[in-house]
């Protein structure tokens, strides 16, 4: 550390002594004559103490960008949604001519407005855990306007003084494009033909009967009960396209930091009503404190209903289901179903999640994809175990953020 302030006002106050004692001889001597030389070593070695942490900071500060500059993947440092800082990665990825283009701008120039409320919860999450969050897709557009699928990470630092953003990830476009291309080649002849054969005979047979039932209303309108049989098919027609939609069309959902304990409370209070009707009683343990998760919370829902659905249709007679939370390892929580129904022989594990395979007179098998759709989307795991006259277990795995 140099001490050059230090000595700069040191010299100073010593001439103004010597010029003192010159004109005053040794009365000059005083108090306060001595003080600022004092003053001017303290006030010279803080003034050369802030120099010197300015200058280690700017040189961290320097060595951190360059840090940034050589990694691979796009890199972005942002403010209240400023853009601050980009690396060479994030100037190629986003075809700008330099730094300086896409410094200043909000990110949210660049982001699809379907993605908006995602990365705004994203944002918050990441500002209060304070560590980098799972990694999630996200589409943005370039400075010329073509669309990119982006899989990014985010997490809070700080950067010259303030507290800010890092977003670190990859241009996955050409990735998704491949797979896509890839599984349709593989898979798209027999999953259309499965599915057409599925379709046609879920649809035809309850067309069927609303065709008799109508053929009957011409001879017999009294009969009301046709009618609730009628509309009991056109509802069944409309789960079985329901449950395609969810499969097919892509979803930008909003995921959330959510308690899973509470979601599953939710659940059970709604499908409690169904359960009492069918004798069936389920038993809960879920662990206090569990850590928080980012989903989206109705599609959860929506997976633990359909289990819970099946576990019921599975015990005719009546029985119980556990449902217990645990958080098995940093980072992963876990939820398992169990009940004491008739089981799935062991011939049907290896379909289950194929669409039309189902153990139910009037299943479609779509149920169970989409649980299967839905904790894939998650980044988790949905593993089925079962024994034949014993029951059902399920066990999802899914990322948490402690």
């Amino acid at each position: 550390m140099k001490i050059t302030g230090q000595v700069t006002l040191l010299a100073l106050s010593l001439i103004y002594l010597i010029i003192e004692f010159i004109y005053y001889g040794e009365k000059a001597l005083t108090f306060e004559t001595v003080l600022p030389v004092l003053l001017a070593l303290v006030v010279g070695w803080q003034y050369d103490s802030y120099r010197y942490y300015i200058k280690i900071s700017r040189e961290n500060e320097q060595s951190y960008r360059s840090l940034i500059d050589s990694l691979p993947e796009s890199v972005f440092i942002h403010h209240n949604n400023e853009i601050l800082y980009v690396n060479d990665a994030a100037v190629t990825m986003m075809h700008a001519k330099d730094r300086d283009e896409l410094l200043g701008h909000d990110i949210f120039e660049f982001i699809d407005p379907e993605y908006y409320e995602r990365t705004i919860e994203r944002m918050r999450i990441a500002k209060s855990k304070g560590k980098a969050l799972p990694n999630m897709e996200h589409k943005i557009f370039r400075m010329d306007g073509v669309p990119i699928f982006f899989e990014v990470s985010t997490m809070s630092i700080s950067y010259g003084g303030k507290k800010c953003l890092l977003t670190i990830g990859k241009d996955i476009t050409n990735r998704r494009v491949e797979t896509e291309r890839l599984l349709q080649k593989s898979d798209k002849l027999a999953l259309l033909g499965q599915m057409a054969a599925g379709i046609a005979h879920e649809i035809r047979n309850p067309l069927t009967s609303i065709k008799g039932f109508v053929q009957l209303f011409k001879a017999d309108n009294d009969k009301k009960e046709y009618y609730d049989i009628v509309l009991s098919e056109l509802e069944r027609i409309n789960t079985i396209v329901s449950e395609f939609l969810v499969l097919a069309k892509p979803s930008a959902a909003v995921f959330r930091e959510k308690e899973i304990t509470g979601v599953l409370n939710d659940v059970v209070t709604l499908i409690n009503t169904q359960s009492i009707l069918n004798n069936v009683e389920i038993v809960t343990d879920f662990e206090p404190k569990m850590p928080t998760i980012i989903c989206e919370e109705n599609q959860l829902k929506q997976v633990f209903i359909n289990l819970l659905k099946n576990s019921i249709e599975a015990m005719p007679d009546g029985g119980k289901i556990h449902i217990s939370s645990r958080n098995v390892k940093d980072g992963e929580i876990m939820v398992k179903i169990t009940d004491e129904g008739v089981g799935i022989p062991e011939e049907r594990m290896e379909t289950l999640g194929e669409p039309f395979y189902t153990t139910k007179e009037k299943g479609t098998g779509l149920g169970l994809m989409t649980c299967f759709k839905i904790i894939e989307g998650h980044n988790g795991k949905l593993i089925i175990s079962s024994h034949v006259g014993e029951g059902t277990s399920i066990v999802i795995l899914l990322p948490s953020l402690q």
